[in-house]
């Protein structure tokens, strides 16, 4: 385990696996309404290597014209985004430890070939919020720095039902994906992960 910056704590099994089964029940759910896409790199177009959608008032998406971004819209549907399920409400209530509730749900979904580049979650005007990321499916390596690119870096692993809180001093600390473990789990019966990244966007 490597030593977090403070204010970030992984709290491992935090879901039992009948919670985790309802959780997927719920991506289902959102997926129905608002379909994965494939977000792009701003500026070159690259595909990244995940999937996504969000739940929420707002959600998180990116293209090579416009770059990263919130909005109250499906970049393909242009539909409204689904409602925060109740059960991720009550996940930010009991974990967050922030009043205001998270506006948006960013829906991850890597097969066991994707990643995730170091990056900074800092799209948000609110940071005094912390990031809620919930692991589902096949066990990946996460890796998190400090708040620099140059910073050090260290590794674990996180399973099915883990919890990650990224707030407090670490709120802005590079982190990213670097392999999924293929077979880790049964959660999902293709393999691959889910990670769901409750945020608040505005003060």
């Amino acid at each position: 385990m490597p030593l977090l910056q403070n204010g970030i704590r992984h709290v491992p099994e935090f879901l039992d696996r009948a919670a985790q089964e309802r959780l997927v029940e719920v991506v289902r759910g959102v997926v129905a309404e608002a379909p994965l896409f494939t977000p792009e790199m701003p500026g070159t177009g690259k595909p990244m290597s995940v999937r996504m959608t969000n739940c929420g008032p707002l959600g998180w998406v990116t293209d090579k014209q416009q770059g990263y971004r919130y909005q109250a819209f499906h970049p393909l549907t242009k539909k409204p985004w689904p409602a925060m399920p109740p059960e991720l409400l009550a996940l930010w209530q009991e974990l967050a430890d922030y009043p205001k509730p998270p506006e948006a749900c960013l829906v991850n979904f890597y097969t066991d070939e994707a990643r995730m580049g170091l990056h900074q979650d800092k799209d948000e005007t609110d940071f005094a919020a912390p990031v809620l990321s919930i692991s589902l499916g096949n066990t990946c390596l996460f890796r998190v720095g400090g708040l620099s690119r140059k910073d050090p870096t260290g590794s674990f692993r996180l399973a099915s039902g883990d919890i990650v809180v990224i707030g407090g001093e670490g709120r802005l600390a590079f982190h990213g994906v670097d392999k999924i473990y293929p077979g880790t789990s049964t959660l999902l019966k293709n393999g691959g992960r889910i990670n769901l990244t409750l945020r608040r966007v505005n003060n």
